[in-house]
């Protein structure tokens, strides 16, 4: 009898480009993406998850030069922290592809010389605008200001040699197919975009540059490197081992799900489809685009410096919390909000609250009133078969809303189970059947029901938080019951086996202090104090330098022109302004602790000079994003301002 196969599920997240660190919006895509694998492995799939990293580009090799090493030095560090993010993250990813490993240089240069063969790759000149961090060209019409319209920096008029492909050729059929497919696209207004996009017409796509040598070789000419598109979006076929004779290109290949953040959709949805069809290959099933995790002054961007470190979240508040507070808090498609504060209340509330409330009331009360081991239930009532019949109902939920990737919204019927197994223990007063010697069935039926009911949560909290279910498993003494951790094992209500013994341990999710965190806040407030007084506490007629730097230090710190527009004093902080400064290409909020010494009146419509690339802080809770710069001697401070009419975002020197 031949063997079934199991059905195959590959996922994939973008490959990150090591220019800096990775924030916490990288991270949600990455445990999105983990939940889903995971999930689908638990539904019985042979899985395959990639990410990566994407790591050639002018820009690279501009930034490994200014820090004096080779852009092969610079991104092997940089991706070392990828890797352990996603270690730390608890990231279960299957293969991690870097474009600089040989295995994808010789796929890569496969598929430019495919296309260039079947004619679809030409030789021509490029002329336009380029954004060497976006690593993109613009036309004249698409720039803003003269600045790039995706990062507000400044472009380079570019010309040069290159090679093109005709992407134009594509169009009609990429169009039919997408219309034919309407899952290929989601969520549906992303769809939408991309056709709209389509339809205004298609331009042929600049693909090798001459400017810079920190790339894959054009095979056939070696003065061009292979540009970013044709070389990153590669990766989904390179990690297979296309093109060698890799079963595993066979057996995945087209992916299930490219999840992507939903400023990339036009690479996946257009520019990749149209190289597929011209390379002959089959197109990816579904491409997601999720929307971005914001901060309250806007999109979190490295080059905008307003970014969160999820390393340092973990490290305050466990890796389980992070995971939920990122699935729960985007939901499908559309944008989430981030806040420490928002974080801490999902902590509060769900967690601690809502799941380890019964988990710590039902192993309590298994503990005191069935002598620590688990019941063996007995007759049910109408409102044992209600939590019974809520229970299946929400296994139904999460798996049909897991199937169209709205994670949010399948945590969010996990919790409605967490929470109505709370209402049912309140409903059958467990303590009062307890006080009934007649009553014992009774109570063990009922408490059997709050260990099954929990059980079932936490089965379904496996892909989300897989740290989480060992503890639970520890606390209802299953560790060693395989079979009931299963999602199987969800089918039929009642698979948590009686006689179990309870071992109750710490709460899983203590509760936060608010008050602490303000605390924290108000040290990085007091900085800006602390230095000041330092400076007055210096003789009147002695400098007091710091140490001698370099001018190549010097030129790391970034200072410009800055307008303000808005001030306002910091609620309960009788030293603190709120300003918001105009840089040209982007407004910003910084706390400047100099409200003994202006109104806020007295600072809008100065131009002063902030330090523009200062890592943000946060502050009474508002992130700061620079420092503007004041002179101070004993009692007296004043902020440093232009006599000129400087534009606002010029560099001071």
């Amino acid at each position: 009898m031949a063997e079934n196969k199991r059905k195959t599920y590959y996922i994939t997240t973008p490959i990150y480009y090591p220019s800096d660190k990775l924030h916490i919006g990288h991270a949600y895509t990455t445990v999105a993406a983990d939940s889903m694998a995971r999930y689908k492995r638990m539904r019985g799939y042979d899985v395959w998850f990639l990410t990566g990293a994407d790591e050639h580009g002018q820009k690279i090799e501009r930034k490994a030069k200014s820090v004096g090493k080779t852009p092969k030095e610079y991104v092997d560090e940089i991706v070392a922290g990828f890797i352990h993010l996603w270690d730390k993250l608890q990231i279960s990813n299957d293969d991690f592809i870097r474009t600089t490993e040989e295995r994808h240089q010789r796929v890569v240069q496969n598929i430019f010389q495919k296309l260039y063969d079947n004619g679809d790759i030409y030789k021509s000149e490029y002329e336009g605008w380029y954004c060497t961090p976006c690593e993109t060209f613009w036309t004249e019409k698409q720039l803003v200001d003269k600045c790039c319209p995706d990062c507000g920096r400044g472009v380079e008029l570019l010309k040069e040699e290159s090679y093109f492909f005709r992407m134009s050729k594509y169009q009609d059929r990429l169009l039919e197919h997408i219309k034919n497919n309407p899952d290929f696209i989601q969520p549906t207004s992303r769809m939408n975009e991309m056709i709209s996009f389509i339809e205004r017409g298609l331009e042929d796509l600049c693909v090798s540059r001459t400017t810079f040598k920190w790339g894959i070789p054009v095979p056939f000419d070696e003065k061009h490197v292979i540009y970013v598109w044709i070389d990153a979006l590669t990766n989904y076929i390179s990690a297979l081992g296309y093109g060698s004779g890799d079963e595993k290109y066979e057996k995945y290949w087209p992916a299930d799900l490219h999840l992507v953040g939903k400023d990339i959709m036009r690479f996946h949805t257009i520019i990749w489809p149209a190289i597929l069809m011209a390379a002959g290959l089959e197109l990816p099933k579904k491409v997601f685009g999720h929307g971005w995790l914001m901060l309250a002054e806007g999109k979190m961007s490295k080059s905008k410096g307003n970014v969160v470190d999820p390393l340092e979240l973990i490290d305050k508040y466990g890796v389980d919390a992070i995971r939920y507070y990122l699935v729960r808090e985007i939901p499908t498609g559309a944008d989430g909000h981030y806040s420490e504060e928002a974080l801490v209340e999902r902590i509060n509330t769900d967690l601690a609250n809502d799941f380890g409330n019964l988990l710590s009331r039902t192993t309590a009360m298994i503990n005191k009133f069935n002598g620590g081991l688990v019941p063996i239930p007995s007759e049910e009532e109408a409102i044992d078969s209600e939590l019974r019949e809520f229970a299946r109902e929400t296994v139904n939920n999460v798996e049909n809303l897991m199937e169209d990737f709205e994670l949010s919204n399948a945590v969010g019927e996990i919790w409605k189970l967490v929470n109505r197994t709370n209402k049912y223990i309140e409903e059958t007063a467990p303590w009062t059947l307890a006080r009934d010697p007649e009553k014992k069935s009774r109570l063990e039926t009922v408490l059997y029901y709050m260990a099954e009911a929990l059980r079932i949560c936490t089965v379904m909290c496996t892909p989300f938080m897989p740290g989480l279910p060992p503890k639970v498993w520890k606390q209802l003494g299953i560790e060693n019951n395989a079979e009931v951790h299963t999602w199987d094992s969800l089918q039929k209500w009642g698979a948590l086996p009686s006689g179990a013994r309870i071992n109750r341990g710490e709460p899983l999710f203590p509760r936060i202090d608010l008050k602490k965190i303000d605390q924290q806040q108000d040290k990085r407030a007091s900085k800006v104090e602390k230095d000041q007084k330092v400076q007055r506490a210096a003789h009147d007629n002695v400098l007091n330098l710091e140490e001698e730097i370099t001018i190549e230090e010097f030129s790391k710190v970034d200072l410009r022109v800055a307008e303000v527009i808005k001030a306002e004093k910091v609620k309960n902080a009788d030293k603190l302004l709120k300003l918001e400064v105009d840089l040209g290409a982007e407004k910003r909020t910084v706390v400047a602790g100099i409200a003994e010494y202006y109104k806020p009146e007295e600072m809008v419509g100065k131009k002063i000079v902030l330090v523009a690339n200062l890592k943000p802080a946060k502050i009474r809770g508002i992130t700061s994003q620079g420092m503007i710069l004041a002179a101070s001697k004993g009692d007296k401070l004043g902020v440093i301002t232009l006599e000129r009419d400087i534009p606002a975002g010029a560099r001071v020197k």
